[in-house]
């Protein structure tokens, strides 16, 4: 199932190869459940996929053989981590082996953004594997650790980030091409940094983790759907996706609740759903 969004001209990537139009770059749900992964469906992980330079968003429990039905990871440009809970990065373990050992081979390693501290997180995670000679990360991801307030370049695409607010320190990304633009807020609660980054975005994908009526005792880290549309509507984006959210929730409870703050559109994320930007 696609939905088409906007109208944009075609480019050229920046490696000077004519590229898909930009009307045919997809936003691409490969997980939307929150931390318990729904019935047949995986944590969180959004493909943004322009044609070019495929860019993977988390990549949660489960969220490998899902992402593996659009972009394959012999094709992905880059995979970035919003923070170290494992339902954001655990797949990358399975994702490790398919690139070590699994039948389709890249040209050359693939590049893991991780934000701070993330590395070694990770580092002491894998510590706990047999070893099977070499470095069971650096042998086939190219490791970064990136810097939330500097732009990410990925060939034609710019990143942006911000900080959330979350219980551990966590940042919502925003990927931009031209005049097209997606930003994934990650986890968090209501968040003024998350509504700056998100102004004007083409598309704003907003984890609802909360239920309708739901409270967090103490530190909140998460939104509900009636916050995520509140957030959308003051950054003034033109559509909402509803993401992370539980079995207990249903699609009509959340798309209900974001309406009473959100005139545009709003779009209740579910496993496999693509969304075309920009035509």
């Amino acid at each position: 199932m696609a939905a088409r969004f906007g109208g944009r001209p075609c480019r050229r990537g920046a490696r000077g190869r004519p590229i898909a139009l930009i009307a045919t770059a997809r936003l691409v749900v490969a997980g939307s459940s929150s931390s318990i992964p729904r019935p047949d469906r995986a944590c969180s992980s959004y493909l943004v996929d322009d044609g070019e330079t495929p860019v993977v968003f988390d990549l949660g429990t489960g969220a490998l053989a899902n992402l593996r039905r659009h972009a394959d990871y012999d094709r992905l440009a880059a995979i970035v981590i919003s923070h170290m809970h494992a339902d954001h990065f655990i797949d990358l373990i399975p994702l490790r082996y398919a690139l070590r050992y699994g039948p389709r081979r890249r040209r050359g390693k693939l590049p893991l953004h991780l934000p701070p501290g993330g590395l070694a997180m990770l580092r002491r995670l894998v510590s706990a594997f047999a070893d099977e000679g070499g470095e069971f990360l650096s042998d086939v991801y190219d490791l970064h650790e990136y810097d939330p307030s500097v732009p990410l370049a990925i060939d034609g695409a710019t990143l942006r980030f911000a900080h959330t607010e979350h219980y551990i320190p966590a940042f919502a990304v925003r990927w931009q091409r031209g005049d097209v633009s997606v930003t994934y807020s990650a986890d968090t609660a209501p968040d003024p940094r998350v509504v700056a980054l998100a102004r004007g975005s083409d598309v704003f994908v907003c984890e609802a983790t909360l239920r309708h009526g739901e409270t967090e005792p103490g530190m909140r880290g998460h939104c509900s759907a009636a916050d995520a549309a509140r957030m959308a509507r003051d950054g003034g984006v033109r559509r909402l996706v509803l993401t992370h959210y539980g079995e207990e929730s249903t699609a009509r409870d959340l798309d209900d609740a974001a309406r009473e703050h959100f005139r545009g559109d709003v779009v209740v994320a579910d496993d496999h759903r693509a969304f075309e930007l920009g035509s």
